[in-house]
């Protein structure tokens, strides 16, 4: 089946790579990198360019500054660092099941990662190289959201697939409404009518004004990334 998308960003959470163990003193479950990069070799087989954005969550979040001590702007910072973490665990999956891969990190780190450059990112997607964003925007007060949305334009990306561990965008939270529904489309307008929390506002801001489509769907489900790509009927798409 041909995909439906030549081009993608994929927005990973970096809560989701704890798994199950919700171990605090292990950021990583291996079973679910792993998992995640066999489905990215999955639609890179198929000829897809995948670029990707992970979250640093699972190993620092950007505390209240009036609880940690640490001002937003450092804190912000140490959680760029978190997410170099994640984009090197996910580039050695990646390339131990033989998917060449490339990390770019938005601080300049030499020794481990390339230096962000928009048309070398590009070169490399065209090359079917795997393009890992880590760093996020290089600016504090700016989420990984934002930095997936703003490399995503940077590239010229098809769509931004957010992978989460929920199957779409939902009328409410359906782990506390029964009674909560799915869409399986939705409108950016209607997700700001309705106070759908799809990205935080700056990110969400800049799909809509770039008429780029975002999906959201369960990244933990294997296979879901593939049926995704090829134009299937899985998670929420907003557009």
């Amino acid at each position: 089946m041909l995909p439906k998308y030549k081009r993608i960003l994929l927005k990973l959470s970096g809560e989701a790579l704890i798994g199950q163990s919700g171990n605090g003193f292990d950021p990583f479950d291996a079973s679910i990198i792993e998992q995640y990069a066999n489905d990215i070799k999955l639609v890179t087989d198929l000829g897809v360019q995948v670029a990707i954005v992970i979250g640093g969550g699972n190993i620092y979040r950007g505390m209240n500054e009036n609880e940690s001590g640490i001002e937003r702007a450092h804190g912000d910072y140490m959680g760029m660092l978190a997410t170099m973490i994640n984009g090197m665990a996910m580039q050695a999956m990646l390339e131990k099941i033989g998917v060449y891969t490339r990390l770019q990190s938005a601080i300049k780190m030499e020794q481990i990662a390339e230096p962000y450059i928009r048309r070398k990112a590009i070169r490399h997607l065209e090359k079917g190289r795997v393009v890992i964003f880590g760093a996020g925007t290089g600016n504090p007060y700016f989420t990984t959201d934002t930095a997936g949305s703003l490399r995503a334009i940077e590239i010229k990306a098809d769509v931004i697939l957010k992978g989460t561990r929920v199957d779409g965008i939902y009328t409410a939270d359906p782990e506390k409404d029964p009674t909560a529904t799915r869409y399986e489309k939705i409108t950016f307008q209607e997700c700001i009518s309705n106070n759908l929390k799809v990205m935080d506002m700056t990110a969400f801001t800049l799909c809509m004004e770039n008429k780029l489509p975002i999906i959201v769907f369960d990244m933990n489900k294997p296979g879901n990334l593939l049926q995704v790509v090829e134009g299937m009927n899985v998670g929420t798409l907003v557009s």
